[in-house]
């Protein structure tokens, strides 16, 4: 990683671009103040919005950097979710584009700058997302994907994805980033909530996210409900993010879980309801809470496992 200071040095406002970013914070430590100085380097604004986080992030944040007129700083005093964060974001935002980013995600140099020339190559582009990698430089699951239907979920829930090789149509994988990385920005059904650059006339016919969720798939509902307004959603290969997952999430995993899966059956019965029969839909609700039960019960042994772990192991 490039350190912040030497990255950010020489930098005039005519090098940024007209973008708000929108960072919602919720513990994520160390990383938020990376996060800010590479968001600051490339947008005319940044809007933070903390979520009443409790560790020393936002302090960190508030002590160390410099006074500065493009960022901005909303402290909350409950944790309101991120759907309503990023609400909030954007009602004070500015810019003409809005780049919806986690506080665990590392703009590369350019990378927005790649993001902006794509999204005005096409008037009917309302949602651009970047290269999300993890750490190691791999591709990060999430960051291209398709709509996970009821029945893609199926497919991927019992492996039939292996199928796809026979028939790829009915068993397709909803996972992109198991197929090759493309050569140009290409058009995809959904992009992750963690890097979304998004037109601000887009969001004014579509509508803002659905504060119903509180953490996770509020970003699928968002691509479901652009799709459906006819706006394309591109992914930019050339546009790398460096994104650490989890920063924020690790310290309360039994929570995340619970809204997850919460957010799961929100999603399904919201856009598919009127597409599967109630006995489909009865079984999809079923298959959730299992889902949550086997994850809270692995959570909970790999609790245990830490706590019992030998120290000097």
């Amino acid at each position: 990683m490039v350190a912040v200071s030497e990255y950010c040095l020489n930098t005039n406002d005519q090098d940024r671009e007209s973008v708000s970013i929108v960072v919602v914070n919720y513990n994520a430590g160390a990383l938020l103040y990376e996060c800010i100085q590479f968001a600051l380097r490339q947008a005319q604004q940044v809007i933070v919005i903390d979520n009443a986080s409790t560790d020393s992030s936002l302090s960190r944040l508030t002590s160390n950097h410099p006074a500065e007129d493009r960022l901005r700083i909303i402290n909350l005093n409950r944790n309101i979710g991120f759907a309503a964060g990023c609400n909030k974001g954007f009602a004070v935002s500015t810019q003409p584009y809005i780049l919806f980013l986690n506080p665990d995600c590392i703009l590369a140099p350019d990378s927005l700058r790649r993001m902006i020339q794509v999204m005005e190559s096409d008037p009917q582009i309302g949602m651009v997302g970047g290269y999300l990698i993890n750490p190691d430089g791999t591709e990060q699951g999430g960051g291209r994907r398709a709509i996970p239907t009821p029945w893609r979920a199926f497919v991927r829930a019992f492996g039939l994805y292996r199928l796809a090789k026979f028939r790829p149509q009915l068993f397709f994988d909803f996972h992109l980033d198991k197929q090759p990385l493309p050569q140009v920005p290409v058009e995809v059904e959904a992009i992750s909530g963690a890097l979304m650059l998004v037109r601000r006339e887009a969001i004014d016919d579509v509508g803002t996210w659905d504060e119903g969720y509180f953490l996770h798939c509020e970003d699928l509902d968002w691509c479901m409900r652009f799709r459906q307004k006819i706006w394309k959603i591109i992914f930019v290969p050339d546009a790398p993010v460096t994104h650490f997952k989890g920063a924020c999430s690790q310290a309360r995993p039994f929570f995340v879980a619970w809204h997850k899966h919460r957010g799961m059956l929100r999603f399904y019965r919201k856009f598919f309801r009127q597409q599967y029969p109630g006995i489909v839909m009865g079984l999809i609700t079923v298959a959730v809470w299992l889902r949550f039960g086997v994850t809270v019960l692995f959570h909970a042994i790999q609790g245990g496992y830490r706590i019992l772990k030998p120290k000097h192991e």
